[in-house]
């Protein structure tokens, strides 16, 4: 039997184009004398559809795309994802099913039975878990069909209290096919594939897995779609962010399989230049993907002359193009030079339009009209936050009159501890770096500048700074970002306390500062705009806080 794993970029809700793609490599598996063609979970209207599901016309109209979709299986059998109405009265109002589709009609549903409501995941909000399972067939061939998480409950901290292969193996499949929408993180792969290798070797059967490939605002995911034989060994692998379709004939290797057939990494890790050209790609794709989708095509953002700025704009430079973004650069008294002439460099290199606004004048019209609501307070974060916000003003200006999104260069450590300014450097339509460390931001600026120096070397030697106030270092109001980032990255991505913290050889006095700093600028988060998701823990839908509470505060 031979199976094509179609791998495809889905547009939530937009179930014209959905569906157009999806009757797209239906044709194409044809042409290859496919049996069957693989597609991923909720393909019909994206994944995640959240609020949407609880529209009755949103689920007419997946359950019309599927009767479409059906009417092209002749001569070829698919699989297919979509929310499905659950008839009973007890339980929730829907499935989220993988339809298994044959002789022009729907043959079968196959409910998804453990429903994720962990970190980004929202599941269990919308679906009733499946109960009952079995198998499907194609060409005498028996399929153990199961949905993304159906598979995941192979740990040694088992998250839920049934296995869905544990009945199917009783019905002795042939194959495993598994439906994902399984979202990127920078260590995910590595781990997703050894979920999927423990399956193989717990139950010999070979693997198909087929994931989404594309983003949906904060979530990217990275596709990874692949074949493994019953001994773990990874036999064919599709591309990774981007679109893939590849056949594969069951119990027969080709050469080409043969040669790119490997084992599955006992590391769980990715090495760390793997990592940063993981989130590299992961953000390109995060900032092309929002803007196609939303059908914007144009960026604009504030270069600073510092690191993270410079970043941004060389991602959104590559993602869409030197021509659809500007850079605004906007000057103080506080401003250095070399600042100037650093950003004004960059832009050059990147071909990137660029204007030079000083905001001197425009903060002295501030101070005049403050002054006697100020009297003779000293300058303090009162007068840096203003600049901030004059500075925001004005991209929100220019984005409003030439409508272009402005993307935030805020980065994840800035934005865990509260250093930013609400309306001001907080601004914008979407965080590019608001999961990425600030030591990750460097090492991104070297993987940018690799051959070729496109970031000037001044920008990455130069001590971190708002440059708000003479002589102003980052550094002034926080820790190192050495120091910094370790502890972050232990308390957010972990979730370690403070005697964790302490106890692994952090300073107390830097733990309980820290943490407070983090827990205290929720308000500020809850503001922010949608931050791509490059890690296991990001700020946003996978991170739910109090705004008002005491603890770690």
């Amino acid at each position: 039997m031979k199976i094509a794993l179609a791998q495809l970029n889905y547009v939530i809700g937009d179930f014209e184009k959905n569906v157009f793609r999806i009757r797209q490599a239906i044709e194409k598996a044809k042409k290859e004398n496919a049996d069957l063609v693989v597609f991923a979970e909720l393909s019909v209207c994206g994944y995640p559809p959240l609020d949407f599901l609880e529209f009755g016309d949103f689920i007419h109209r997946c359950k019309k795309v599927v009767e479409e979709i059906a009417k092209d299986c002749v001569g070829i059998a698919a699989i297919v994802g979509s929310p499905s109405v659950n008839p009973t009265p007890e339980g929730k109002n829907l499935f989220n099913t993988a339809y298994f589709l044959a002789e022009g009609k729907i043959k079968n549903e196959i409910h998804k039975a453990l429903l994720p409501d962990y970190d980004v995941f929202d599941e269990y909000r919308y679906f009733e878990p499946g109960k009952e399972f079995q198998c499907i067939e194609v060409n005498g061939v028996k399929i153990s069909l199961t949905v993304c998480e159906d598979l995941w409950n192979i740990e040694e901290d088992p998250m839920y209290t049934s296995c869905p292969m544990d009945v199917l193996i009783g019905e002795r499949p042939q194959l495993m096919i598994n439906i994902a929408a399984s979202p990127f993180d920078y260590a995910h792969a590595e781990k997703r594939k050894a979920i999927l290798k423990r399956n193989a070797l717990k139950y010999n059967l070979p693997v198909v897995y087929v994931n989404h490939v594309g983003a949906q605002t904060e979530l990217i995911f990275d596709g990874g779609s692949l074949v493994m034989d019953e001994k773990g060994n990874v036999l064919h692998e599709l591309n990774y962010f981007e679109e893939d379709f590849i056949c594969w004939e069951l119990g027969i290797e080709s050469r080409e399989l043969k040669e790119k057939k490997s084992t599955t990494p006992n590391s769980q890790l990715p090495t760390a230049n793997l990592k940063i050209q993981r989130i590299h790609d992961a953000l390109i794709l995060g900032i092309r993907d929002y803007f196609i989708k939303q059908n914007f095509s144009k960026a604009i953002l504030g270069l600073s002359g510092g690191i993270d700025s410079a970043v941004v704009l060389c991602l959104a430079a590559e993602a869409l193009g030197s021509k659809n973004v500007k850079a605004l650069l906007m000057p103080s008294a506080f401003s250095s030079e070399a600042s100037v002439d650093d950003s004004v460099e960059l832009a050059h290199r990147l071909g990137v339009d660029f204007e030079i606004i000083s905001i001197e004048n425009m903060f002295h019209e501030y101070l005049n009209s403050l002054k006697k609501s100020f009297g003779d307070l000293p300058f303090n974060v009162t007068e840096e936050n203003i600049q901030a916000r004059i500075r925001g003003n004005l991209l929100m200006a220019l984005s409003n009159k030439f409508g272009s999104i402005v993307l935030n260069t805020s980065n994840k450590s800035e934005l865990a501890v509260g250093y930013g300014t609400l309306y001001g450097d907080m601004a914008g339509g979407l965080s590019v770096i608001g999961d990425v460390y600030k030591t990750e931001v460097y090492a991104l600026a070297d993987a940018i500048n690799h051959p070729k120096e496109i970031i000037p070397g001044n920008i990455l030697t130069k001590a971190p700074s708002a440059e708000l106030r003479p002589n102003q270092k980052d550094i002034d109001s926080l820790p190192d970002y050495k120091l910094l980032d370790p502890l972050l990255l232990q308390h957010i991505e972990y979730r370690k306390g403070p005697n964790e913290l302490i106890n692994e050889g952090f300073d107390e006095s830097l733990v309980t500062s820290v943490l407070k700093m983090i827990n205290t600028n929720e308000y500020k988060r809850f503001q922010f705009p949608p931050v791509l998701r490059v890690s296991p823990k990001a700020f946003g839908m996978g991170r739910r806080m109090p705004i008002v509470g005491k603890y770690l505060s």
